[in-house]
């Protein structure tokens, strides 16, 4: 029996963007034990990996000792594979049979093929979230099927990552008003603790809608089966957005000073928009773009929005 090491990222969106990594050695061993390290943010993209053995959260400490904590874990074990998104050292100083360690390069590429070069995976595997039943059950009892559903994270990690929440809730009423792509649909809001404030617009804009306000109320999971039911996605460049993509549903993706080309929502249900600008002239304009305190969506018009959501939902299929 295959016993797999795989190491990957702290982040609910790299996270989700390694995954179908993981779900290639899942399909390829389906015998195998998974030993899985990830930061506690990422935990629940990956608790319902088949063959999952032992889930290790991994803390940051000073002086990079997390590694140190993670060796000692794992070092008593040999291994027939180790994985290791994170490109560290630690499989190098492992018992095991194979060591695939990210590697650095220059050539630019989306993360999902970057992911997927470890094993030299062509075409690369898309992403992939596991969800328990019980996760699906409960999105449809709060999604009932009968209506199609538009889910919407007006959020993201970064203040310069958000288009404005005044603006989503002009989409989103135009989107299901009638006359709108998406007339009488649900809407459904989504975002982790912290976040509530930035669905008040949206709320505000349908009054007599029965906006679905779910930001911070959710464990992750449960997000990721509430936006498999959603008709479409829209969401600035966020995990959410990527973990939308894994699973199957229309998304569109918001940017400005993040790049599409490397972090945009991945499948061929996708797309992403962003405004006149540009990435390179965002970044001249705006050189402390990485510490803005507030949106660098600005130039990202309503209009542009919708027109690519209208899009989208033409050439998709029904869920």
């Amino acid at each position: 029996m295959k016993r797999i090491l795989f190491i990957t990222s702290t982040r609910i969106g790299d996270a989700v963007i390694n995954s179908g990594v993981l779900d290639y050695l899942v399909r390829q061993w389906p015998e195998a034990k998974f030993t899985i390290a990830c930061g506690p943010l990422a935990q629940p993209v990956l608790e319902n990996t088949p063959g999952l053995e032992r889930l290790i959260i991994v803390r940051k400490k000073p002086f990079g000792l997390h590694w140190f904590g993670l060796w000692r874990r794992v070092v008593m074990r040999h291994w027939d594979l180790v994985v290791d998104l994170r490109g560290s050292a630690i499989s190098y100083l492992l018992i095991a049979d194979q060591r695939k360690p990210l590697k650095s390069t220059k050539v630019k590429m989306h993360k999902v093929r970057e992911a997927a070069g470890v094993l030299r995976l062509d075409p690369p595997p898309a992403p992939k979230i596991y969800l328990a039943e019980e996760a699906r059950e409960r999105a449809l009892a709060w999604m009932p099927p009968g209506r199609d559903w538009l889910a919407v994270c007006p959020s993201a990690s970064l203040p310069f990552k958000m288009w404005p929440a005044t603006n989503f809730a002009e989409v989103v009423k135009a989107l299901v008003s009638p006359g709108g792509a998406m007339a009488g649909a649900g809407v459904v809001i989504v975002g982790g603790p912290g976040d509530e404030d930035h669905a008040i617009p949206i709320i505000n804009a349908l009054p007599d809608n029965g906006v679905m306000d779910l930001t911070g109320k959710l464990y992750l999971s449960d997000v990721a089966a509430v936006v498999e039911r959603a008709r479409l996605f829209i969401g600035n460049d966020s995990g959410l957005m990527h973990m939308s993509a894994a699973m199957g549903t229309p998304t569109l993706g918001l940017f400005g000073p993040s790049d599409e080309m490397l972090y945009g929502p991945y499948g061929d249900q996708c797309a992403t928009v962003r405004g006149p600008r540009g990435l390179e002239e965002t970044k001249t304009q705006f050189p402390d773009w990485r510490h803005h305190p507030s949106s660098l969506l600005d130039d990202l018009s309503v209009g542009a929005v919708l027109e690519a959501a209208n899009r989208l939902l033409e050439r998709t299929e029904e869920k």
